[in-house]
């Protein structure tokens, strides 16, 4: 059986308000091309496929014609992320079941596969902790009791099904061994959000979404990363997904296949005038930048300057040299490794010359546990 594994499309998602659908749908015809090329059995979409629970008119539009087009020439199995409206992402799922589009985006349905041959397809959407702990009887809060819990039930249907069956699961969730971005949605505010790999031991492949960036953290359970950057934190990485072969046996091989991107993204510093005649700075020209400047003072109209040599700089920076850290630092730096309920809590301690009490953060945490819940429902 020939897969392919991608996930975190983020339809209709910009780039620091740079429209990326025309981009985001170069990416679908690629995607449809590479399973026609390459004769994939399966394709496998493990969440996030809108950039928000309400998506846009033109976002759902570029889904539903890549959807099509796919099932013209595969089997597909989706789930939802944790960006993803269930209820309507999973709107007409048992009418799609029939022309091999697979959705799943209902927890209670967690254990129950798509048989395709002798493969048994699970889908495990992203799931809420909150939502699932009293339904699922879970004396645990948090994503790991969640996931543990559903891959309990993944694992209790492979056993009843008997040997000789192969077992692929499709999972939305942060896993340990994979590496955070800038653009991906904290999840943290339900419980710790990291999830052991092993979990996901005893099935032939687990293929994740919510990370960026395509890893491998063991030989079966991988992230296939977002095929497009959606922050600059993402500069480093290679877009694309996993094409598996998954032969009789359970024995999986693995290649990563690059995707084309729009235009390449970096993030480049230095002083002004050095930026703008400095030629090591030339093979930047064509990139979607973003530009910190180090001079001792800030230079006036920087951006104006700058873009007459990089005409796609989107982001402007301003770090002196010399400066402390935290004088220096910006706003992204200092709250990269932060909660959203961290920093409410640091709002607080703002506006009332205090820390916030236990009380006060108690009543926080509930207001982004009856938000998150909101949007689960919507």
């Amino acid at each position: 059986m020939r897969i392919l594994h991608t996930s975190d499309w983020h339809l209709g998602r910009s780039f620091h308000r740079v429209d990326l659908l025309a981009a985001q749908a170069a990416f679908a015809d690629h995607l449809v091309e590479t399973v026609r090329a390459e004769g994939v059995d399966l394709v496998l979409v493990s969440g996030d496929v809108y950039d928000r629970a309400l998506p846009a008119v033109d976002a759902v539009r570029l889904c539903d014609d890549t959807l099509a087009r796919l099932a013209a020439l595969t089997r597909v199995v989706l789930i939802a992320g944790n960006h993803d409206s269930t209820q309507r992402l999973g709107f007409g799922s048992a009418l799609m079941d029939e022309a091999g589009v697979h959705v799943r985006t209902r927890f209670a349905r967690v254990g129950e596969p798509v048989v395709i041959g002798d493969a048994a397809v699970y889908g495990i959407p992203y799931l809420e902790p909150e939502l699932v702990r009293s339904p699922w009887g879970l004396d645990e809060r948090g994503h790991a009791a969640a996931l543990t819990e559903a891959m309990r039930r993944v694992r209790e249907d492979v056993a009843r099904r008997g040997p000789g069956l192969r077992s692929v699961v499709l999972a939305h969730a942060f896993v340990t061994g994979g590496e955070a971005s800038d653009s991906e949605r904290d999840i943290s505010v339900g419980g710790s959000s990291h999830v052991p790999a092993s979990v996901f031991e005893g099935v032939d492949y687990a293929a994740l979404g919510h990370l960026h960036g395509s890893w491998k953290v063991t030989d079966r359970v991988r992230y296939s990363g977002s095929p497009l950057a959606y922050s600059f934190s993402e500069d480093r990485h290679l877009k694309g997904f996993w094409l598996l072969d998954l032969r009789e046996g359970g024995a999986l091989t693995a290649e990563f296949a690059p995707v084309p991107v729009p235009r390449p993204i970096a993030r480049v510093r230095g002083r002004l005038d050095d930026l703008l005649g400095d030629a090591r700075f030339d093979r930047y020209e064509n990139h979607w930048l973003q530009i910190t400047v180090t001079d001792p003072r800030r230079p006036s109209a920087a951006m104006e300057r700058l873009r007459r040599r990089f005409p796609h700089a989107l982001a402007l920076g301003f770090e002196p040299e010399g400066a402390e850290p935290d004088a220096a630092g910006g706003w992204s730096e200092r709250v990269r490794e932060r909660s959203g309920l961290d920093l409410a809590g640091d709002f607080v301690a703002e506006v009332t010359d205090g820390p916030a009490t236990a009380a006060e953060r108690a009543l926080l945490h509930e207001a982004f546990e009856h938000c998150r819940l909101k949007e689960a429902h919507a």
